[in-house]
């Protein structure tokens, strides 16, 4: 099977996948997790389909929430940094996540990547100075305009206090990419996932795209301007800093045109949907800017609840794979999360409905499919399975086969695994029921 994407400008014919660095504020959790197996379950099927693949996590470990976090800690940010991002890595060994490369922002190689680019849209007409004055949210590293703030100061992603902030900044011209944005998305119907998100970024880029601010004074904990820019006090905005990591694992510092011509354009961004705009609008105007090709698919998830309460630290309410995969297995928890829900949309994590899952699922529906196949070849051939004389007696199973494998390779695209699941799925159940 062949993923064909006609709609696309460009069709990669190898398969690139990433997850977003995650942040380096706290150990991992289920949401981390979620993003990662759905990653390694995508590059484990093109592998299947016989595709070259690269799968590239990491961390993300600059910006001035970092730094602080270290100061609290009377440690560095690169100690408190290399500590949390060890903690990301070594999970994903854990749960045998197939991971090409695990790249980190502070690694030599990014912060090059980094000044390059930054040069590449300087040159280009795309970056000038000026004074940013607006309210900033250090949890979220974002400003945001009075009208969007939660009762005159709240951030209205997380909640926290805002803070006035007045400095020079260098602004990426974000408002020129307004157009050639919506065409993109226009062209590309299914350049974001799924079709709720895609509607969600037609309506911001419409209400119209202001530049960006993309560097600090406030702070020293990131990548320094190139020299050549000679401004010392300058940081790069921990965005521009982070969304370079896509390409900086593919050679673009070093001109690495043969692994760039390889694996670029991604096939498959997958981010959680409180960082879609960074993505679908900031990341796809930045490659326009460095005269790249954009992203076959951005594809955006819900969040996980617990017991339908939001998780949060001071609840309790945590879910940390780690502890669910040491109680039932990994490979249960990868079932779950792959089947329980829409991709796009929230979804529950309790431990009645993962019980039940496993039990219905795997235990009674394949399980029991196993045990009976392993029950029938030692009473008929002696525990020997082969395909001799299939077509012969089984026409009615293999046409009811091959129609539901025909539709999977559709919702595979389409990021709905839970879909893919639940038609195999069919199968399972019609051949445990099957007097045949």
């Amino acid at each position: 099977m062949d993923l064909n994407f006609k709609e696309l400008s460009k069709v990669n014919e190898n398969f690139y996948v990433t997850t977003p660095i995650y942040y380096v504020n706290d150990v991992p959790h289920i949401g981390h997790a979620y993003t990662t197996i759905i990653a390694d379950t995508l590059t484990r099927y093109a592998k299947l389909q016989g595709k070259k693949t690269f799968f590239l996590t990491g961390t993300d470990e600059h910006g001035q929430k970092i730094e602080e976090a270290a100061q609290k800690r009377n440690r560095t940010p690169k100690e408190y940094a290399n500590e949390i991002s060890g903690s990301f890595r070594s999970l994903w060994d854990e749960f045998n996540i197939s991971y090409g490369a695990f790249i980190r922002t502070t690694d030599e190689i990014h912060k090059t990547s980094v000044q390059k680019a930054f040069s590449t849209m300087l040159e280009n007409g795309d970056i000038y100075k000026g004074e940013y004055e607006g309210h900033y949210c250090v949890s979220c590293e974002t400003f945001f305009t009075e009208t969007q703030l939660v009762d005159a100061e709240g951030c209205p992603e997380c909640g926290k206090p805002t803070s006035i902030i007045k400095e020079e900044s260098y602004f990426f011209k974000l408002s020129k990419f307004e157009k050639p944005l919506l065409k993109w998305i226009d062209e590309n119907p299914k350049a974001i996932l799924p079709k709720s998100r895609r509607n969600e970024v037609i309506r911001f880029i419409e209400q119209g795209l202001v530049d960006l601010s993309i560097t600090r004074t406030s702070f020293s904990w990131g990548v320094g301007l190139p020299d050549h820019v000679n401004d010392p006090k300058h940081v790069v905005y921990v965005w521009l800093d982070a969304l370079m990591n896509y390409i900086t694992a593919l050679g673009y510092a070093e001109d690495n045109k043969e692994k760039m011509d390889q694996f670029w354009p991604a096939s498959y961004h997958l981010i959680g949907k409180d960082i879609l705009r960074f993505h679908a609008i900031f990341w796809p105007a930045f490659l326009m800017s460095l005269e790249l090709p954009l992203p076959d698919h951005i594809a955006a998830h819900g969040w996980w609840t617990r017991d339908g309460e939001k998780m949060s630290k001071s609840k309790g309410n945590v879910v940390f794979p780690r502890e669910v995969s040491d109680a039932y297995g990994v490979e249960n928890l990868r079932y779950f999360m792959l089947r329980e829900v829409p991709f796009g949309q929230d979804g529950d994590f309790s431990q009645r409905a993962f019980i039940d899952r496993i039990n219905s699922d795997l235990s009674n529906d394949l399980g029991n499919l196993l045990n009976r196949i392993i029950g029938m070849s030692a009473k008929y051939s002696e525990y020997e399975i082969d395909s001799v004389d299939v077509e012969k007696y089984h026409t009615k199973e293999l046409d009811a086969m091959n129609i539901a494998l025909d539709s999977l390779d559709g919702y595979m695209k389409e990021m709905q695994t839970h879909r893919y699941l639940e038609e195999l799925w069919r199968l399972f159940f019609y051949w445990k029921h099957s007097d045949n």
